[in-house]
């Protein structure tokens, strides 16, 4: 049963990139058509299709908040295990999966009750109007008791691909994503459920998903197994997986922040279609990047397992190759989004006035992101080695010290174009400093 990790280390890297990466965007696409999914069928409902897509879209900051814990607790954990899997100690990554598992539960009885109570004040605070404020109410307020689900299925998930059973993960996202796709024109049209309908569908999907996950965590498939008995908090553990999971929960609850502060700034100077912009901007950032997150998820077990095995030669060259398939594909599907925008614009919505308007932003919007394959890679492996001061800072800067006050600054002097702009400015100055860290310390790290 320990065979399945140990192709980790010994494997042709090629072959087993292919194997590990593949499988692992195809699960990251699949992930991310719960939400996508959800807002193309929204968007084309009939007469109030647009409005309706803009209301769900002020919801993303908090589905964004519930996936970073998920991140904290799963991404924090499992580049950990990989390496004590790499030094062939399986009880302590055991350990550390029942800690990680833990803290889900925590978080989710926690963000459960916290957003229950609050949701209408903090959904006008993220960009809603008295317009929007019912789709948004409607769709979180049912979204958020399926929180248990999202946190076990997208969390306990990457312990899966970090002993090499990426195929079993993709099929993970795949079972739920499947019916999902399934139930929202069902519960969306056919029942009349609007908005309702859609959060239902992604609830269902979800716990189908976590239960997938933990049956197989639980059996003899798997390499290290869940135990209720390693579940209680040990404060060692717990300090190890935060140190190295604050980066990735930084990565995607700042993400929250930056929906925040765009979508009230747009709300502010330009109203509900331009929100509706960032809504559909939002959804195509998500398929572009996402293939990116697949293949740095699925590398980073490869390097974390090889850097606890000691093997330095290996590392280099899996990140070295990682580091040109994201570039490659970044600047080709971010370069198509500033070229042809309209053709990402018409997937979500027949509204003129707002294909016309996203078509117009859209190009500033995402110049920016055509280099950021660099950041993605750097980023990926810093935190597969696990250096967690760096990567978190990393995390902070893009986001929290670079693109938030721009966001902030910029519209005060070039009216709203200027929260659009910010992006770009952000993206660029965020990649050139990571490029600069990635190359002083990466070399002393793995020596």
């Amino acid at each position: 049963m320990k065979k399945q990790d140990e192709r980790l280390g010994s494997a042709p890297l090629g072959k087993l990139m292919v194997s590990m990466a593949l499988p692992a965007v195809a699960a990251q696409l699949i992930n991310v058509l719960y939400n996508i999914v959800d807002r193309i069928y929204i968007g084309h409902i009939p007469e109030y299709g647009d409005v309706a897509l803009t209301g769900v879209g002020v919801t993303f900051p908090v589905i964004m908040l519930i996936s970073a814990f998920s991140a904290f607790a799963g991404m924090g954990g499992a580049p950990l295990a990989s390496i004590e899997l790499g030094k062939g100690d399986y009880e302590k990554a055991e350990r550390i999966l029942g800690n990680s598992a833990g803290l889900l539960v925590i978080f989710s009885v926690v963000l459960t009750a916290l957003f229950s109570i609050i949701k209408t004040p903090v959904l006008y605070a993220f960009g809603a109007s008295d317009a929007t404020i019912n789709y948004a109410v409607s769709y979180i307020g049912i979204y958020l008791i399926g929180t248990i689900f999202v946190q076990t299925a997208l969390g306990l998930n990457t312990f899966i691909s970090g002993q090499g059973a990426s195929k079993t993960a993709m099929l993970s996202v795949l079972i739920g994503a499947v019916i999902n796709i399934c139930l929202d024109p069902v519960f969306i049209f056919v029942m009349h459920m609007d908005v309702r309908g859609a959060a239902l569908a992604t609830v269902i999907s979800q716990a189908v998903s976590a239960i997938w996950v933990v049956r197989f965590l639980t059996s003899k498939k798997s390499v290290i197994n869940l135990k209720y008995s390693y579940m209680k908090p040990k404060a060692a553990l717990i300090k190890q997986i935060g140190a190295l999971g604050v980066s990735p929960f930084i990565m995607q609850s700042t993400e929250s922040l930056v929906s925040i502060t765009l979508n009230s700034g747009l709300q502010k100077y330009g109203g509900d279609l331009y929100v509706g912009t960032m809504a559909i901007m939002t959804s195509i950032m998500q398929l572009i990047t996402t293939p990116i997150q697949g293949i740095t998820q699925g590398v980073q077990p490869i390097i974390s397992y090889n850097y606890g095995a000691g093997n330095k030669d290996r590392v280099k060259s899996a990140f070295l190759r990682m580091l040109a398939i994201t570039f490659t594909g970044m600047f080709v599907f971010c370069g198509l989004a500033v070229v042809h925008p309209v053709m990402y614009a018409r997937i979500f919505t027949s509204n003129k006035a707002l294909v016309d308007l996203t078509v117009q932003v859209m190009p500033t919007y995402f110049l920016g992101m055509t280099i950021f394959g660099v950041q993605s890679a750097c980023q990926a492996t810093f935190v597969a080695l696990g250096q967690a001061k760096v990567s978190a800072f990393i995390a902070l800067l893009r986001k929290v010290i670079l693109l938030i006050p721009l966001a902030i600054i910029f519209p005060k002097f070039m009216g709203i174009m200027g929260i659009y702009r910010a992006e770009p400015v952000a993206d660029i100055l965020s990649v050139l400093t990571t490029a600069t860290l990635f190359l002083i310390t990466t070399k002393k790290i793995i020596s």
